[in-house]
């Protein structure tokens, strides 16, 4: 189905091109989203009389959204959940959750702004991109601790706050000690 976009759509088109599409996608998608009209000759010519407002707005939506982009840049939420001691999220953390932690922080988004590649199960530091206008992206980290301690704590170190032993020497402490004691028990064996 041929159709005319109304915006710009990532991986599509720019505004006014002519592309094709199946047509679920225009039908159940982009047509009733306002993002494109089907390309039809009456269509064509309305959007054509309608493209310099329609350019003239999205210049100023534009305008606003990269003066929100600069404010958001930098920015990271934090999040307290609950996990595992090898951190592991009992749950997930999802668009939605960013939305809200976003909208404490200050700015108005809505979940369908945020682009995940897919939910969150660990505990740490993770980017996700949010989409304030169709050709404006920002990206945030968001934190996600066991507690506001170590959300903190993980913000300044970068890393992840979890029960796992990360440092070398602690293991070879505790390899040793497994043999000696490997080693006390075959004595007894060869004496009785």
């Amino acid at each position: 189905m041929q159709i005319i976009l109304l915006e710009r759509i990532e991986k599509l088109g720019q505004m006014g091109d002519l592309v094709n599409v199946k047509t679920g996608y225009a039908r159940n998608f982009l047509i009733p989203q306002g993002k494109a009209l089907r390309a039809t000759k009456a269509n064509t010519e309305r959007f054509e009389a309608e493209r310099a407002q329609r350019e003239a707005n999205n210049l100023e939506l534009r305008k606003d959204a990269e003066t929100e982009a600069g404010k958001m840049k930098g920015l990271a939420v934090s999040m307290v959940r609950a996990a595992s001691e090898m951190g592991q999220l009992f749950g997930s953390v999802t668009s939605r959750d960013i939305a809200d932690a976003v909208t404490e922080a200050g700015f108005t988004i809505d979940r369908n702004q945020v682009i995940m590649d897919r939910s969150i199960k660990t505990l740490g530091l993770t980017e996700a991109r949010v989409r304030l206008h169709p050709e404006v992206v920002v990206t945030i980290i968001v934190n996600i601790a066991r507690s506001l301690a170590e959300a903190e704590t993980q913000l300044k170190t970068g890393i992840a706050v979890t029960g796992e032993i990360t440092d070398d020497a602690p293991e070879a402490v505790e390899v040793g000690a497994v043999e000696v004691e490997a080693g006390e028990g075959e004595g007894d064996d060869s004496a009785s």
